[in-house]
């Protein structure tokens, strides 16, 4: 099995910054799209940022020019660098591993982190 540690999140005030983090463990083959998600209160999940196993990044308007995904895949691990925090950036964030699991099988499924809070708040 697959296992996702996040970590990370924390208080902040507006304008600050933190650097999430999301390491993946197990029988991993190889490891394709990583990404972050998040669901402030009140809200439904929505992603914030990917990265694909090529480096190609994308962003949420919401969060460019503020945010920075990154991964290393000899670390298996995806990061979410923030900056510029706004009281709206407030929720927990997730992240998200496509993985490849194997051999033998080589079958390929999505996993999810626990999740971890981030609160902009003066």
């Amino acid at each position: 099995q697959v296992q996702l540690v996040e970590s990370g999140g924390g208080l902040v005030q507006p304008g600050g910054s933190l650097r999430l983090s999301c390491a993946a463990s197990g029988s991993i083959f190889s490891i394709n799209t990583m990404g972050w998600y998040r669901q402030g209160p009140g809200k439904q999940r929505e992603l914030v940022a990917t990265i694909d196993r090529f480096g190609e990044e994308n962003y949420a308007d919401s969060v460019k020019g503020r945010f920075t995904i990154s991964r290393d895949n000899g670390k298996k691990s995806v990061y979410l660098q923030m900056s510029s925090l706004k009281s709206e950036d407030t929720a927990v964030y997730y992240c998200k591993v496509g993985v490849v699991i194997g051999p033998p099988q080589l079958t390929g499924k999505d996993y999810w982190g626990q999740g971890t809070q981030v609160t902009v708040s003066s």
